[in-house]
């Protein structure tokens, strides 16, 4: 019989699954009558005073006339005003609630507009069972200098996950995806939770696979402070002491437990899928 979850998972959980801290409208499209997102209802009046294409629509604010343009000029306004992160020049699909495409948008405006992100994670594990992580550069504008799983990036418009996840895996470190060992998808999670910008909605899609034994690893993009590899008693520890960005801590904890790897819990594993999009 399992036992409880140790209490710093419950904690983990406990804040990737937290209700905004001011009330959001429902924020849809034209033609769409299933949210893609929410909004501040002060925020949307801000962007209406400023001319922006958005009306109240009940309960709910809508977004009028053509989808993508329409959104390009509320980010752009976003941005301006300082209201959400930094420019990137990236689109992000924007989806349904039955994750149907719809739109895209500019990364740094999804936050404020509540639209949920798409994320890929792997998870390395050497031969012996061990496991790769990395420490986030001490610049990374959201959690510096926190320990990461091997790989993580958020996947873009033009992208499904296999593709985000061979561009992340070069990009992170400095590995091919088509040269490690059993790469599979193993899980996914959804993370809701209020950040700095407005309302974060991401979904995990969490992928496993062995890292050859003498295949090193090395950052190509400047946003990894270095590597390390770790027992799982010594990973547990360490999650345990908070040295994780939340998404990590999450997605490891999990792959623990289904491996039957973290002290005195496991987890029925899914059954594993091959790499594909979503």
């Amino acid at each position: 019989m399992n036992l409880p979850k140790p209490q710093w998972w419950k904690q983990l959980e406990a804040r990737a699954s937290q209700p905004p801290r001011v009330p959001r409208r429902p924020l849809l499209l034209a033609g769409v009558d299933t949210p893609v997102g929410s909004i501040e209802p002060a925020l949307a009046d801000a962007l209406r005073a400023a001319g922006l294409p958005l009306v109240q629509h009940g309960e709910a604010e809508r977004v009028s006339g053509d989808a993508d343009a329409a959104l390009a000029r509320i980010a752009h306004w976003l941005f301006a005003q300082g209201l959400c992160g930094k420019w990137r020049g990236e689109l992000l699909a924007v989806t349904d609630a039955s994750l149907v495409r719809r739109a895209v948008v500019e990364r740094a405006a999804v936050r404020p507009l509540g639209i949920a992100t798409f994320a890929v994670h792997l998870v390395g594990f050497s031969g012996a069972g061990d496991i790769w992580v990395q420490q986030r550069a001490f610049d990374k504008a959201v959690d510096p200098g926190l320990w990461d799983t091997l790989v993580g990036g958020l996947v873009a418009a033009d992208e499904d996950d296999a593709l985000a996840l061979e561009r992340e895996t070069w990009e992170e470190a400095g590995l091919r995806l088509h040269a490690l060992q059993a790469c599979a998808k193993a899980d996914r999670i959804t993370v809701r939770h209020p950040v700095h910008e407005g309302y974060m909605v991401e979904h995990i899609d969490i992928f496993e696979a062995v890292v050859p034994d003498g295949m090193g690893t090395a950052n190509q993009d400047g946003e990894v402070e270095r590597f390390d590899r770790v027992a799982p008693g010594e990973l547990a520890e360490r999650l345990a002491a908070g040295a994780f960005t939340l998404e990590a801590g999450l997605v490891l904890a999990r792959c623990l437990a289904r491996r039957g790897l973290m002290p005195g819990w496991s987890a029925a594993a899914p059954p594993d899928s091959a790499l594909r999009g979503r």
